[in-house]
């Protein structure tokens, strides 16, 4: 019989030695590692190895600083998936449709949904109410009934934010609304005048922006719970609001139609300006939606078709990077990975555009809505799936697809 070949000098190495070896590795060369044998095959699937690479990739759930936002799902696989957000590889679905009364632009007295995604869960502001609808096991379609219902509201629901296990969102009718998800607690209170078009939480803060033409802090501590801390003159309606991850300050996106710059931080702690971001805003140039990365990198965009990328660290008069829509369109909504990627709604034909920070053109776009014309007033994202909500219908994109 023939005798059994020696084993490979390259295999008898310690394995710590073997992933040193592999770590100078780019992900073609780990694939063809592992059709070797099975110990190769098990080696070249560790994380450890493909986190440098994954740290390049789009949307594989790294952050800048190398944060890992998606624990617990390989990271090989989500390589893989990269590679078809990078080409635009989906599947499309509509997963949930509604009547719509009327399309309307940004600035009406119309409002339209909001999402926002917690885990297995979607939460979607429809009219009056937020519903809670659980996703399916593989993470592309709804189940038939929401989970749960959170109401509370006398008008349409404009904008809500879900953290640490608590809704805190703005109505038409001027008021903010608190529930916490698991349980019947809930609080409501008279916030503004006008619509409350747009809520943030953080820290047992609430801020809030109004067409009222005000910026407003609100206490969540005990005893002082819906209590005004500070209210913010801003001389022009609100759309747009976001606390930075420090707790010590919030920027607003406003309509942009005095002389003032639409972005503005504000000092949580007292309510004072403390700076504009931009000096060459044109007149109507409305920030619709605001983005914090880290507590020094902004993203912005609105009616003005530019995505904009703020460093405060180095200036305050002029963004670090922009990215004009192609079409011309108004941007409706705006997120990133915290990393690469940034995704961006636009106002015409339910356009979602897929933009690598890297470059300077758009990567991918994807027509979600035709022939009637809708805004993408919402997208979230996961590593695998995005979720848009348009006029009348959601709509999610798969890319775990080949």
């Amino acid at each position: 019989s023939r005798a059994a070949s020696p084993p490979s000098p390259l295999l008898a190495l310690p394995e710590e030695l073997l992933l040193l070896i592999c770590s100078y590795l780019d992900a073609q060369a780990l694939g063809r590692l592992a059709q070797v044998c099975r110990r190769l095959r098990f080696l070249s699937s560790r994380d450890v190895l493909w986190r440098r690479i994954a740290r390049g990739c789009l949307n594989s759930g790294f952050t800048q600083l190398g944060t890992d936002l998606a624990a617990g799902i390989p990271v090989k696989e989500r390589v893989k998936v990269s590679q078809n957000w990078r080409h635009g590889r989906c599947r499309r679905e509509t997963v949930l449709k509604w009547k719509c009364k009327q399309v309307a632009s940004f600035s009406s007295s119309f409002l339209m949904p909001w999402m926002e995604l917690d885990g297995e869960y979607l939460y979607l502001s429809q009219a009056e109410n937020i519903q809670a609808y659980h996703l399916c096991a593989e993470g592309t379609g709804l189940q038939c009934h929401p989970q749960a219902i959170f109401s509370g509201h006398q008008e349409d629901v404009c904008r809500f934010v879900l953290v640490n296990s608590h809704i805190v969102s703005g109505g038409g009718d001027g008021s903010i609304v608190l529930h916490k998800i698991h349980g019947s607690y809930s609080i409501k209170f008279s916030a503004h005048e006008q619509e409350v078009n747009c809520v943030d939480f953080q820290g047992g803060l609430i801020v809030s922006g109004s067409r009222d033409r005000t910026a407003k802090v609100w206490s969540l501590s005990a005893g002082r719970v819906g209590q005004c801390l500070h209210t913010v003159q801003t001389e022009d309606r609100v759309w747009s609001i976001a606390i930075s991850p420090l707790l010590s300050s919030f920027v607003t996106g406003t309509a942009c139609c005095g002389h003032t710059s639409p972005l503005r931080i504000w000092d949580l702690e007292s309510g004072q300006l403390l700076t504009c971001l931009g000096t060459d805003f044109h007149h109507g140039a409305g920030v619709l939606d605001v983005f914090y990365e880290t507590p020094s990198l902004l993203l912005s965009c609105g009616y003005d078709t530019y995505i904009r990328y703020w460093d405060i660290r180095t200036s305050t008069r002029k963004c670090v990077q922009e990215w004009e829509e192609p079409h011309d369109s108004a941007l409706y909504c705006i997120r990133s990975d915290k990393n690469h990627m940034i995704a961006s709604g636009s106002s015409y034909y339910g356009v979602v555009r897929l933009w690598d920070k890297r470059q300077t053109r758009c990567l991918q776009s994807f027509h979600l809505s035709s022939p009637t014309s809708s805004p993408v007033y919402c997208l979230r994202f996961s590593t695998t799936h995005l979720y848009a909500a348009l006029a009348s219908a959601l709509h999610v994109l798969d890319f775990t697809a080949s």
